[in-house]
């Protein structure tokens, strides 16, 4: 077997060719969708990631504003900096960077932010709200990009056993809200593995459909792959590689090769789930824009 690949650069560009359509309706009508980011510090990952951000807004037809703060703002400069961005219509939604420096509280900044405008879904106002399956609360944008993956690829998961390697409040909490809901791309029923699961294998081979999200290179490997299962590998890891151009490659938490051999369809890393990620942003802040005009 030879699994299908699930084009996450494809996927998102079609993803955000469409939001271009809906945000010049939005703008004909008078509402121009804006999203703010706000960066701490100089994390290189952070700041690439910020400007591809800038750049999909732009291409969209969306405002876009970024606020770069240096590495020594105090915590009390930061939240009001999210309380101007509460307070600013123009921006339909925000979300700070993270990781924060050390000095200041995440938690405590993440609450400051209004949930109508919480685009990235890490307040518990919006959390709840997943949990219950309002369609108003915003979904974190990498798990609800695993979810419109699986829609537009065709796989229907009504009754699928879904595994999920990894219980953050990022990716594994909310991707278990997602894939049991009552809705297309759920049904399922939902398995989370952590650290502390027993016999980690004997899980992930009862898995239909395996969502990796852990941080270690290449850990989930054939053997723990039931035949014909699809595999989402969320995971994005720098492996020194003396043979590259750079002195290192980029690989998932998935062993790609041997498990495409087992697996019906899976994920690449690059060229994945990553990609969906700020296409997902971009429809939230969509969303959000829509609500806050009241339809």
């Amino acid at each position: 077997m030879s699994a299908r690949v699930l084009d996450g650069t494809r996927l998102a560009d079609e993803i955000r060719r469409d939001l271009a359509v809906e945000v010049a309706q939005l703008v004909a009508g008078g509402v121009q969708p804006g999203l703010a980011v706000v960066i701490v510090g100089e994390d290189p990952a952070s700041k690439v990631y910020v400007a591809s951000k800038g750049k999909a807004c732009l291409e969209a037809g969306m405002h876009s504003e970024t606020i770069r703060l240096p590495v020594e703002t105090t915590e009390a400069d930061l939240l009001a900096t999210v309380d101007r961005l509460n307070a600013d219509p123009r921006i339909h939604g925000f979300l700070v960077q993270l990781p924060l420096p050390k000095h200041i509280n995440s938690e405590r900044v993440l609450l400051r932010i209004n949930p109508t405008k919480d685009v990235d879904g890490f307040h518990p106002m919006n959390v709840g709200r997943l949990s219950v399956g309002d369609q108003t609360a915003f979904r974190p944008a990498t798990p609800f990009g695993v979810q419109q993956m699986l829609i537009r690829s065709g796989i229907d998961t009504k009754g699928m056993h879904a595994v999920i390697v990894g219980r953050s409040n990022i990716v594994g909490k909310p991707m278990a809200s997602l894939l049991v809901q009552d809705t297309p791309g759920g049904n399922c029923t939902v398995t989370i593995c952590h650290s502390r699961s027993r016999d980690l294998p004997a899980i992930t081979r009862l898995a239909d459909l395996l969502v990796v999200a852990i941080g270690k290179p290449e850990f989930v490997t054939a053997d723990m792959v039931k035949p014909g299962a699809v595999v989402i590998d969320v995971g994005i890891n720098r492996v020194t590689d003396p043979a590259a151009a750079k002195g290192y490659r980029i690989v998932g938490d998935v062993a790609y090769a041997p498990v495409a051999e087992v697996a019906s369809a899976i994920t690449p890393v690059p060229g994945g789930v990553g990609k969906m990620t700020i296409a997902m942003l971009l429809m939230n802040t969509v969303q959000a824009a829509r609500q806050a005009r009241g339809s």
